[in-house]
């Protein structure tokens, strides 16, 4: 063979790999069933930047359905008909394109009923989008806090969701082909299908734990005032019993249909954890359930704050994980241990340290090398994961 022709040879091959993964639009079409891999059809997970315009309205504002520390996320609406939400993540990312599609690739994997499905991403240019499923009731916020839709929720329903996001949390602990910690689970972040049934969504702040690791110590503490779980707010500790807290949280405001933190109702009543507690020890858990409920189940009601009360223990050795939380909820004769003080240590403003570095084992060499302040129940992210997009093994610098 001559140079010309293993020259042409090799451009030959080249442009076939190419073609077979520069989008079109969207190959593959819009949907994509639970069985299928990125890595079998590489090109289905890309959607083309023009296509997503369209869809949006060119990213208008009338179709901007919120916006979250990563970026706006709008509404759109493909050829097909199907209804999408578009997120669009900060331009200044330091996160490379490669980096950006293995963690996309990997969150495909990732099928559950109470999670929101991931169908792909958008990367031209400067440009990098995730593309996810739309659901129409939006957050369960709107409802939860929401005069107008919180009729909506009845008991049955407030049970159902506390029992499927607990089962979502379930699947990303302990049944996903990896680990993987939420790091942000809040009313905002559990979206609501047409029957009000739970999706857990936004991984913008989650991350991976590969192999048998089951905590870690960072400096770059992420998530919302209210939420996070004392050892982690205050020190950088990491594991699912972060997530666990969280949740615990979550649980007490499903029941009792206000915010973890509320300045309008002053002295014992402002923070629900305390409150809970106070009102726990009195032996009248029931004076928390919403009493906007015409009725509900008292049995489920007091089990359910109990269990609130377990998950958000000041000691992470004494929470129960996901797969008891789960079994405690689905058992009939399942008696629930009585809780100890819960966690109210780094539930308001606090200055928190950054490093250069994404994650830090324990290390006594560790260097602070920075500081922010924070304000009470704000939702906020250290400055150098502001940018990444879902889920990121430790060893990984962003």
């Amino acid at each position: 063979m001559s140079c010309l022709e293993r020259a042409m040879a090799i451009f030959s091959s080249l442009y076939a790999c190419l073609k077979r993964i520069k989008p079109a639009g969207r190959r593959g079409g819009a949907g994509r069933t639970a069985g299928e891999e990125a890595e079998d059809e590489p090109s289905s997970l890309f959607f083309d930047l023009r296509t997503l315009q369209v869809a949006t309205n060119f990213f208008s504002e009338l179709n901007q359905l919120g916006h979250g520390g990563f970026g706006p996320v709008y509404k759109g609406l493909m050829p097909s008909g199907q209804e999408i939400a578009v997120k669009k993540l900060s331009l200044t990312s330091r996160q490379g394109m490669r980096e950006f599609t293995n963690e996309v690739k990997l969150l495909l994997k990732i099928q559950h009923r109470n999670l929101v499905m991931l169908m792909g991403c958008c990367v031209e240019g400067s440009e990098k989008m995730l593309v996810y499923e739309y659901l129409s009731n939006k957050s369960l916020d709107c409802f939860l806090f929401g005069k107008e839709k919180s009729a909506r929720l009845d008991w049955i329903t407030r049970f159902r969701i506390i029992t499927g996001v607990a089962r979502g949390l379930l699947y990303l602990h302990e049944e996903a082909p990896a680990r993987i910690i939420h790091r942000d689970i809040k009313a905002s972040n559990i979206l609501l299908d047409d029957q009000l049934n739970p999706k857990i969504s936004d991984f913008g702040l989650a991350r991976l734990f590969p192999g048998d690791d089951t905590h870690l110590n960072t400096f770059r503490i992420s998530g919302t005032h209210g939420y996070m779980a004392p050892e982690y707010a205050m020190r950088g500790y990491l594991s699912v019993k972060t997530d666990v807290f969280s949740y615990g949280v979550l649980v007490l405001e499903i029941v009792s249909g206000r915010k973890n933190h509320d300045s309008q109702l002053g002295g014992e009543k402002m923070d629900l954890l305390s409150y809970t507690w106070k009102l726990f020890q009195e032996g009248k858990s029931l004076d928390l359930v919403d009493s906007s409920l015409a009725k509900y189940n008292p049995d489920e009601a007091a089990m359910s704050i109990q269990l609130g009360l377990l998950c958000c223990q000041a000691s992470y050795a004494d929470r129960p994980d996901m797969n008891s939380v789960h079994l405690m909820l689905s058992s009939d004769s399942f008696t629930l241990p009585r809780p100890g003080k819960p966690g109210l240590q780094g539930r308001v403003g606090r200055w928190t340290t950054n490093t250069s570095s994404a994650f830090t084992n324990t290390n006594p060499s560790s260097t602070q090398t920075g500081a922010t302040k924070v304000s009470a129940s704000s939702s906020f992210i250290e400055e150098y994961s502001r940018n990444s997009i879902s889920i990121s093994s430790f060893d990984e610098g962003r």
